[in-house]
């Protein structure tokens, strides 16, 4: 679903983890646990939950006043709450992210990450928390219904993500943005004709402008995970429960009419 963002980024996520394992002594200085933690999960920083995420990428992971929120940013806090550990975020790159090189500066990752076979050669994901397919958005009265319709005439999508390559096998002509943002923008400034992405994002970017409207979804199955390093089998059991819990109480349903409402 997500977007690969700047090689800086990239390069402040290398240079951190760099520092942090230099700062255990080796690569192969186990890492701290937490005392409140019955099960050892291995931690980054002792007593915190690090979580890496891609910020800004409304509403699952956005800056308000000064602090971060959204519906992912609800789970991360949750999952944290449940270790009895302090929430600590790392704005991430997303390419650190999907590669799995977050594990060297964080003990999580989550941040609007499609389950995919290609990525879980790189981390394990919990069990899934959101299902988020498809849509084609474009203006009022520009004629664009549908794949077929849009093909030929620019359309916009976020590189790096499943819109991205659903775009290319359906033959569109696609331009590539770094976020949902700027996909948005050059659809009002005629840039592109239409834009591809998750409906997740897309339906909470255009719920509030009438000119711009969802003329098409499609089903893909895609689901959103949290991610964590490969082989760390306690702290993905401490995910997936806290999930579970948050399924059984109905506390994710909250999340999902705050941050989404009708749009989801």
């Amino acid at each position: 679903m997500r977007i690969t963002t700047t090689v800086l980024k990239s390069l402040t996520v290398a240079a951190v983890g760099a520092l942090a394992l230099t700062a255990c002594g080796s690569s192969n200085t186990p890492a701290a646990s937490s005392p409140a933690d019955a099960n050892a999960v291995k931690l980054i920083n002792e007593g915190k939950l690090t979580v890496c995420s891609d910020i800004p990428y409304e509403p699952f992971e956005f800056v308000k006043d000064g602090k971060n929120v959204g519906f992912d940013m609800d789970i991360a806090a949750e999952i944290a709450k449940d270790l009895k550990l302090e929430l600590n975020v790392i704005d991430s790159s997303f390419d650190a992210i999907e590669s799995g090189l977050f594990k060297t500066q964080c003990d999580i990752a989550i941040s609007s990450l499609s389950i995919t076979e290609a990525r879980k050669g790189n981390m394990d994901f919990s069990t899934p928390y959101m299902d988020d397919d498809l849509t084609l958005v474009a203006k009022e009265g520009s004629g664009i219904t549908d794949i077929e319709s849009a093909k030929g005439k620019k359309v916009g999508v976020q590189q790096a993500t499943t819109g991205a390559k659903f775009a290319k096998e359906n033959g569109l002509d696609a331009t590539g943005y770094e976020d949902s943002g700027l996909q948005i923008a050059s659809l009002k400034a005629g840039t592109t004709v239409a834009t591809l992405g998750n409906q997740s994002v897309l339906g909470y970017a255009i719920k509030d402008d009438p000119t711009l409207k969802r003329v098409a979804d499609f089903k893909t199955g895609e689901q959103l995970g949290v991610a964590v390093p490969k082989g760390a089998t306690a702290m993905l059991d401490s995910v997936n429960a806290t999930l579970k819990r948050l399924t059984d109480d109905g506390s994710l349903a909250k999340f999902t009419e705050t941050w989404f409402g009708s749009t989801n």
